[in-house]
């Protein structure tokens, strides 16, 4: 995928978010609970969103130009 303007959307943050919970994750020993599984999920729902977003202004942008 190319690198495309984040728009002013958090995008960046919450990858680092995503990162940071992950490799608290990696470095913990025990089970992971759900409720830390669905924090990962719903980051990675809003990630995922944003980025839908951005390729939409992209493409309307584009469409403009």
């Amino acid at each position: 995928m190319r690198n495309l303007a984040d728009h002013g959307l958090p995008l960046v943050q919450l990858k680092e978010q995503r990162r940071d919970m992950i490799v608290a994750l990696q470095n913990r020993r025990g089970p992971v609970s759900s409720w830390e599984l669905m924090q990962i999920a719903a980051v990675q729902q809003a990630i995922s969103a944003f980025e839908d977003v951005i390729a939409d202004l992209d493409a309307e942008m584009e469409a403009a130009a």
